[in-house]
């Protein structure tokens, strides 16, 4: 595993090199640290990004994963659903939003439904933007274990196992994101976290 602090100069291009090729990373986010990879949109060398997350961190195929955008506007690449502006109006920030996908979607899921975020972290949104496509996203854990919230306990689990880590100090007492889905042109909220509705 290699590791940079995101205060880096050049953790960004690190970073970079890791999701274009294919790798994992646990990366900051303006809520607590996520698993990362750059989205299987069917081609290579982002194939199977999402099964490497998974089996590290041990989570089925029936918990689908967020899928970070570099701009609100771009969730209208993958979904037609008509979302409010008052919610839209909250991004960049930590609030994730599931969309009925489009039919002719490029990501490589099974699902028909895809949770996105745009995440209020400025590094982030560039890391999103020069990679060229949404980045997976879930939390640092094995699953049905408790989020990892300090730097050390994560180099301690997932050191060996991870590609690189950008490390922004302990993220103790970190706010979910909170996340509302869009059923029947309605809001319905899934879970109250840091942004209030």
């Amino acid at each position: 595993m290699k590791e940079t602090a995101k205060t880096d100069g050049d953790s960004l291009n690190l970073a970079l090199d890791c999701m274009k090729s294919g790798g994992v990373a646990v990366l900051p986010t303006d809520t607590v640290y996520g698993f990362s990879a750059a989205a299987d949109l069917k081609e290579k060398p982002f194939l199977g990004t999402d099964e490497r997350i998974r089996k590290i961190k041990g989570r089925g195929e029936d918990k689908p994963f967020i899928h970070l955008i570099a701009k609100p506007q771009d969730i209208f690449m993958y979904t037609d659903d008509p979302i409010p502006q008052s919610l839209l109006s909250k991004w960049p920030g930590p609030l994730t939003i599931i969309v009925n996908l489009k039919e002719d979607s490029p990501l490589q899921t099974k699902l028909k439904t895809v949770a996105f975020r745009c995440p209020g972290d400025e590094w982030l949104r560039k890391l999103i933007e020069e990679t060229g496509r949404p980045l997976y996203s879930t939390s640092v854990n094995r699953s049905g274990s408790p989020v990892l919230d300090s730097a050390q306990s994560i180099r301690a689990e997932f050191g060996g196992e991870i590609d690189l880590f950008v490390c922004d100090g302990d993220k103790k007492g970190a706010v979910p994101s909170t996340i509302v889905k869009i059923e029947n042109n309605e809001l319905v909220l899934v879970r109250q976290g840091a942004v209030k509705l």
